[in-house]
């Protein structure tokens, strides 16, 4: 293993670490209330539900061109693009059902799919830059850890003690890790200007949900909340629109 696969690990076997020794973290009641509560045409947090529809269109239009063949991927490693904009297809109907009515209930149908989609996406940047080898084995169980991280979180909330860590690791370990990647190793692919733009767009969306109610009272009737399920969608679409024009530049690193 060379020293920067090594560093890799070493960052990873710490936030692990330092996830257990973290109390465990339940689920706060307030998380489901939102500023924008407008019920439009029958349909209650009308903007929270509609605001996730970009999800459905560029992850159908990412699936779409990946079936096709057109984008530039890791051809060996397909069924991963596939699983990723698939997910965030997915991202559209859970996260619409999940805020028709917010609870802890509905809540897990709007985790899977961004845990399935992390995670795959996670294993694209590893293949892609890393090691195509390593993206292939770690796929199917980093999709295992996401779709398990948001049972075990239903489950230990179902009987009164909460624990988000898992998920938590599951959601914010990529993002720790994807920029040490990006300045430590060389893709196959020319270019890495859209993958910091990916990330920028998901940091805009975390901030955006943490200012859902200074941002709807300012921009009404737009909510922090609906703003963030946009930055994200557009993270996606900047994903996609790279792949549709980047060009093989090197082997694969294996």
């Amino acid at each position: 293993m060379r020293r920067k696969e090594r560093l890799l690990l070493v960052l990873a076997v710490l936030a692990v670490t330092g996830a257990l020794f973290v109390p465990a973290i339940p689920q706060d009641p307030a998380y489901h209330r939102f500023a924008d509560g407008t019920a439009r045409f029958g349909i209650p947090n009308f903007w929270n539900v509609v605001s996730n529809l970009p999800f459905l269109a560029v992850g159908l239009a990412g699936v779409l061109e990946v079936y096709r063949g057109r984008p530039a991927i890791l051809g060996e490693f397909r069924a991963a693009y596939l699983v990723f904009f698939a997910a965030v297809a997915l991202v559209a109907p859970g996260s619409a059902y999940y805020h028709l009515n917010p609870d802890n209930a509905t809540l897990v149908w709007d985790r899977l799919p961004m845990t399935v989609a992390f995670m795959a996406l996670f294993s694209i940047v590893l293949a892609e830059y890393v090691s195509v080898a390593l993206g292939r084995r770690l796929l199917w169980p980093l999709l295992a850890i996401g779709i398990a991280s948001v049972f075990y979180w239903d489950f230990t909330e179902a009987r009164g003690r909460g624990d988000l860590r898992l998920y938590g690791l599951v959601q914010f370990l990529p993002m720790l890790l994807i920029p040490p990647i990006l300045l430590l190793f060389r893709s196959r692919f020319g270019g890495t200007a859209y993958l910091w733009a990916v990330l920028g767009a998901y940091a805009a969306a975390k901030a955006a949900e943490l200012l859902d109610e200074p941002i709807f009272r300012m921009f009404h009737p737009l909510s922090g909340h609906a703003l963030k399920h946009l930055l994200a969608a557009l993270g996606v679409y900047v994903f996609l629109a790279a792949i549709r024009r980047r060009s093989a530049v090197s082997p694969s690193p294996m």
